[in-house]
């Protein structure tokens, strides 16, 4: 597999609820970034880092929660992915979105780092 082809099963496993398969593509030292000022902010290092502080927390800022990728651009080891979050408001039950950029980092087939970009200003208006 390609790197952009990983990153994108990785997508598409995540959507697919297996979180098993999204973490089998990950380094065991992979450093996970969320952006400052987002909910889920802070660096994680290690799949089970990942998954105890993000994938598991995601309820915290709204229900059904999912990301949809536009696009993916592959140079070498770094991998971008664009698109948008989309999950429904926990009080209202509105849907809501915010676009996104993924900055992924691989090495010999695994994910060893993952930077996230997002407009977090528009993240904590569409959560209150």
């Amino acid at each position: 597999m390609t790197n952009k082809e990983i990153v994108q099963a990785l997508y598409q496993d995540f959507a697919n609820g297996d979180v098993p398969a999204v973490v089998a593509k990950f380094d065991d030292n992979i450093s996970w970034t969320e952006a400052d000022g987002f909910p889920l902010a802070g660096t994680y290092t290690g799949p089970q880092a990942i998954v105890e502080n993000v994938f598991m927390r995601l309820s915290e800022i709204g229900d059904d929660w999912g990301v949809v990728v536009d696009r993916i651009v592959a140079d070498g080891d770094t991998v971008i992915a664009d698109g948008k979050y989309t999950w429904n408001h926990k009080e209202s039950g509105d849907p809501c979105e915010v676009r996104m950029a993924h900055v992924w980092t691989l090495a010999d087939g695994k994910a060893t780092a993952f930077l996230q970009h997002v407009d977090t200003a528009r993240v904590r208006e569409l959560t209150r």
